[in-house]
């Protein structure tokens, strides 16, 4: 099975730009990430919606994804674009319609529409966004995607639901990217995966966790009469990749910015590249746990490569000894 490879570029969200002082200079170092995996074998680069830094608010940059996702359409030729994922709760269905249209006719074609329900309490509060029950934000989510595939899809659209309404919006340009949905809720997001998503991501890296997922999806494709296979399975992965036997600390030296060696995990016999911290290994053992997700079917994984705005080095690496072992 072919698999392809997206890159994170650095936005800020998890202090990957606080070595660079200037916001002019975030950005560049952000766009040089983008350009050298425009230059290949990546299929695409992918952005965060959030407003703050993790795993704590400070005052950093963070780049806004949709303006990002904008300006580096235009910044680059070849590779998609997307969000892993666009927040529902920060943009009204009918808004993203029309701003996922702008951005895939600025790209010429090359965006994928990323969605998911949102999590981050805190960011919602303090930019004024009400934090309501799951169950009416998972209900705003489900009205939202059904809406954003109809306003992708139809004319005069009339809706009115418990948590959105439109009447009969012009979207225009009418354009149709993919639309992948982000998240792994089996009751709800699944189902709208099966009912109108174009591609799905479960950001663990757990092969059995992933294996779990897909048959739920695949029953949810049954019950709604879609074919499972229209549906590209993602995956995302915090790797950084080193020689065999380097010395982990004068291996990441460049690249670590605010981390230190010890929030690097190094994979041992039967380890898996899953988690949030990044995963130090070779590209053999890289290149191991992408052939065990393939085999459980996911066909797209999506790297966080932590520390590329301050040394590409680790990126090259990953682009010559793995993405070309799979394509």
């Amino acid at each position: 099975m072919t698999t392809r490879f997206g890159l994170f570029v650095p936005q800020g969200w998890k202090m990957d730009l606080a070595g660079f002082s200037d916001p002019v200079e975030q950005w560049e170092a952000m766009t040089a990430v983008a350009r050298a995996a425009d230059a290949g074998p990546w299929d695409s680069i992918w952005l965060f919606d959030h407003f703050h830094t993790v795993p704590s608010p400070v005052r950093e940059t963070v780049f806004e994804a949709w303006t990002t996702t904008a300006a580096l359409a235009r910044d680059t030729s070849r590779v998609k674009l997307g969000q892993m994922v666009g927040c529902n709760g920060y943009r009204n269905p009918a808004l993203y319609a029309k701003m996922a249209a702008t951005v895939d006719v600025a790209s010429h074609g090359r965006l994928y529409a990323g969605i998911g329900a949102g999590w981050s309490d805190h960011e919602w509060r303090a930019y004024g966004y009400p934090w309501t029950s799951l169950k009416d934000r998972m209900g705003s989510f489900s009205e939202s995607v059904e809406l954003i595939h109809r306003l992708w899809t139809e004319d005069d659209v009339v809706f009115d639901g418990k948590y959105h309404s439109v009447d009969k919006p012009f979207v225009e340009p009418r354009r149709k990217p993919p639309l992948w949905i982000g998240g792994g809720g089996e009751k709800v997001t699944l189902r709208l995966v099966a009912q109108y998503g174009d591609a799905c991501n479960f950001g663990t890296g757990n092969v059995d966790t992933i294996k779990h997922k897909l048959s739920v999806l695949r029953a949810h494709c049954d019950s709604v009469g879609r074919d499972y296979s229209e549906i590209v399975k993602s995956t995302s992965i915090n790797v950084f990749p080193i020689d065999a036997g380097a010395d982990p600390v004068t291996a990441t030296a460049r690249a670590r910015g605010r981390y230190s060696v010890e929030e690097f995990q190094e994979i041992g016999a039967g380890g898996g590249l899953e988690g949030s911290r990044a995963q130090l290994a070779t590209t053999k053992q890289i290149a191991l746990q992408v052939e065990q997700l393939a085999e459980v079917g996911i066909e797209y994984v999506i790297v966080y490569v932590p520390g590329v705005a301050y040394d590409h080095e680790p990126l090259q690496r990953f682009a010559q000894d793995v993405v070309p072992a799979f394509s």
